[in-house]
Order: C-alpha cells, then sequence, then structure tokens
C-alpha cells in the first residue's frame, strides 16, 4: 500500500544497510523520515524514492479482445483498400487510453488476408462492424463477419472460425 511506514530497523534490514547508515541518510535529507517521538517513521513513497523503485501501478481491471478475420480471395489492390481503411479507422476517433492494436498481412500466392485486432470489447466490435461493411463493398456481397468476429454461417466450409469467403 502508498500508506506503509517502516521503522529504520525494518529500512536498513529492507535495504541490506546498518541502522546507523539509514539514520546517517535521515540526518543529511537523503532520506525523509517523520520524527514521531524518539522514532523515526519512512513512508514506503519516501523510501521507493531513494531506492529508485517506481510506486506500483494501480490495479485496474481491463478487458481486452483478440480477434483474428480472415478473407479469402483478396488480389494485392484490395488488400491495400482494406489494410489503408482497417489502419484509418484505428487511428481515429478511439480513446488514446484504450488502443487497438491491428497487424494487416496478405498472402499473394493463397489470395489471402489476415486481419489481427487486439483490444477493448467495444472498440473492437466498433472495427469488425466496420470492416464487415466495407468487405461487403470490397468483396460484392460475400462478407460474413459479425461484431463478435465469428462466421456467421456455420454450416459454410471454414464458417463459424472467424473465416471470410469472397467470391
Amino acid at each position: 500500500m502508498g500508506n506503509d511506514m517502516y521503522s529504520v530497523e525494518q529500512v536498513a534490514e529492507r535495504l541490506g544497510l546498518h541502522v546507523r547508515t539509514v539514520r546517517g541518510y535521515i540526518r543529511s535529507g537523503r532520506l525523509r523520515a517523520v520524527r514521531i517521538g524518539k522514532q523515526y517513521r519512512i513512508a514506503r513513497a519516501d523510501l521507493d524514492a531513494l531506492t529508485g523503485t517506481p510506486p506500483p501501478a494501480p490495479a485496474t481491471s481491463s478487458v481486452e479482445v483478440s480477434s483474428v478475420v480472415r478473407v479469402d480471395g483478396v488480389d494485392r489492390a484490395a488488400a491495400d483498400r482494406i489494410g489503408t481503411f482497417v489502419l484509418a479507422a484505428v487511428n481515429t476517433g478511439h480513446d488514446p487510453s484504450d488502443p487497438l492494436r491491428v497487424q494487416t498481412i496478405h498472402d499473394e500466392e493463397r489470395q489471402r488476408m489476415t486481419i489481427m485486432v487486439l483490444g477493448g470489447t467495444a472498440a473492437t466490435a466498433e472495427l469488425l462492424g466496420m470492416l464487415d461493411g466495407v468487405l461487403d463493398g470490397v468483396l460484392g456481397g460475400a462478407s460474413a463477419v459479425d461484431p463478435a468476429g465469428r462466421g456467421t454461417d456455420p454450416a459454410a466450409p471454414g464458417g463459424g472460425d472467424g473465416t471470410v469467403r469472397g467470391g
């Protein structure tokens, strides 16, 4: 906790120093301490400042989603257009404290594009929804991505696994 207080003896033990050395640091101003009666107390923040230890990060809960979208039947020109759209969408209008990370890969030989998205649930769902609309336009209505990142037709070959088939 940030409010922990240590005695001179506890600090000496933690740092592997002699008690007199710690008292010398206090007297010289190198280590801040509060005198309570005849004893010194050192706050954890002051001890961290002396040792150069960064303060512990506050515990926050967060949810991160990873999605992989594979699009078959995509030539290099279409992959470039889709990749430009995805990167533009990621770089505009999102909370900077919760960034989306995206990587696009095009396999020329297989005519397959893979888009990997990592980020918060709402931003990822929004991006996948926009991507669905773009793929629908680029691939002529053969898009099958839902905001959860799953193929919408589990009976189709590769369906239900996030694979998008283009025609």
